[in-house]
C-alpha cells in the first residue's frame, strides 16, 4: 500500500497575509482528514514572503488541535537553526498535548539565506557539519532519561517521537541509512539526486529499534483539475513563484495566467521545467499516469504531495483528486496481488 500525505508550506497570496494562510492551512488538514491522508507536515521557511510556516512548530499544535486523527509534523524543522533540547522540548510538548499523531522530519539546511542564519543567531562555519551529531543528541533527549543524566527534556525523555531524515542529496540518506531511519526526499524541487540517493539509502540500511526496513518518502507536486488545461493554469502560480525565486525575489504567491509564454526566457523555462520534474498536472487521468510513473520509478513507500496553488477552493479540489487517484493506485495494486 502507497502511503499518501499532504506537505504544506501555508502560502501566503498576493492580497492575502499570514493569517489568512492559517485558516486555509487548518481547512485543508481537515479536509485531508476526511478524504483518508496519512500525515500532514509543514516546513521550516525563513524571509520569504510567500510562506507563512517559519514557527513551525506552533502552526503544528495549531493544526493539531484542529483535526482529531491525521498525523502531524514538520519536514522539516531545520536542525542547524536549533539547539537539539529546545526542539526535543517542542516536539515532546506536542506529542504530550497530540499523542501518536506527531512527527518530527528534520533537514539540514538552514531554510533561508546566509544573511537570515546570521539572524537565527547560528554560526555558519559549520555548514551543516555538526547535524549527524545533533540529531543524535536530539535522539537522546528523547529516549527514556538515564540515571543521573544532566540535562532531560521535559518534556520529551521517553516519548519517542518519530524521527524522519530529509535531503536532497545522498548525505542525509546516508545518515538515514546508518541511524535506521525514514528518508524523505525533496524530489517536489530538487529531483536531481533521487535515484542516486534512494539506492544508496536502501542498500545501505542498518534495521534499527525505529524500523526494521527502509521507507522512503518522495515529494512530489500535484496539481490536479478537472481537465489538463484547467491543470496547467493553477500550475502557473507554482511556476511563476519559481521564477521570482531564480531571480532572485522571492515573493508572495502570485495569481495564475493563461500562458507563461513571454514571462519566462528559455534557460529560465528548462530551469523551472527540470526543477518541477517530479510533478503531476492534468486531469485525474493524467495525474494518475505521471504518479504510477514516479512510483516505477522509485518504489517509493509513501507520497508527500504538495501544491502552491492561488485559490484555495482550487487547491482543495486538487488534493481531493489527488486522493481519489491514490486510492484508485492502491486498489489496483490489491487487485493485481490478489
Amino acid at each position: 500500500m502507497i502511503l499518501s500525505s499532504i506537505l504544506d508550506l501555508s502560502p501566503i497570496m498576493e492580497g492575502g497575509d499570514a493569517a489568512l494562510a492559517f485558516r486555509n492551512t487548518v481547512d485543508l488538514a481537515q479536509h485531508a482528514e476526511k478524504w483518508g491522508y496519512h500525515r500532514y507536515w509543514l516546513a521550516e521557511h525563513h524571509n520569504l514572503p510567500g510562506i507563512a510556516s517559519a514557527a513551525t512548530s506552533v502552526v503544528i499544535g495549531h493544526v493539531a488541535g484542529k483535526t482529531k486523527t491525521i498525523r502531524v509534523g514538520a519536514g522539516g524543522i531545520m536542525l542547524p537553526n536549533h539547539a537539539p533540547l529546545v526542539i526535543a522540548e517542542q516536539f515532546g510538548t506536542l506529542e504530550s498535548l497530540y499523542p501518536g499523531r506527531i512527527d518530527l522530519g528534520l533537514g539540514r539546511a538552514p531554510g533561508s539565506d546566509q544573511v537570515t542564519a546570521r539572524a537565527l543567531r547560528r554560526n555558519l562555519g559549520s555548514g551543516g557539519d555538526t547535524f549527524p551529531q545533533d540529531v543524535l543528541e536530539l535522539q537522546s533527549y528523547l529516549r527514556p532519561a538515564a540515571p543521573g543524566q544532566a540535562v532531560v527534556a521535559v518534556p520529551g525523555a521517553g516519548l519517542n517521537v518519530p524521527l524522519y531524515l530529509l535531503g536532497s542529496s545522498d548525505f542525509s540518506a546516508r545518515l538515514a541509512a546508518e541511524l535506521g531511519l525514514p528518508f524523505a526526499f525533496a524530489s517536489h524541487f530538487a529531483p536531481d539526486y533521487l535515484q542516486v540517493a534512494l539506492e544508496l539509502y536502501r542498500r545501505e540500511f542498518i534495521p534499527s529499534d525505529a524500523l526494521a526496513r527502509p521507507h522512503v518518502i518522495i515529494g512530489a507536486g500535484v496539481f490536479a483539475a478537472e481537465t489538463d488545461a484547467a491543470a496547467r493554469r493553477i500550475f502557473t502560480s507554482a511556476q511563476l513563484m519559481f521564477l521570482n525565486l531564480i531571480r532572485g525575489r522571492p515573493g508572495k504567491l502570485p495569481p495564475p495566467v493563461e500562458s507563461m509564454d513571454g514571462s519566462w526566457s528559455p534557460a529560465e523555462r528548462a530551469a523551472i521545467e527540470h526543477r518541477t520534474r517530479c510533478s503531476a498536472v492534468g486531469s485525474p487521468a493524467t495525474v494518475r499516469r505521471r504518479l504510477e510513473e514516479l512510483l516505477d520509478e522509485t518504489g517509493a513507500d509513501e507520497v508527500m504531495a504538495t501544491a502552491q496553488i492561488f485559490d484555495h477552493a482550487a487547491r482543495l479540489r486538487s488534493f481531493e483528486i489527488a486522493a481519489s487517484v491514490f486510492r484508485e493506485i492502491n486498489d489496483a495494486a490489491v487487485k493485481f496481488v490478489t
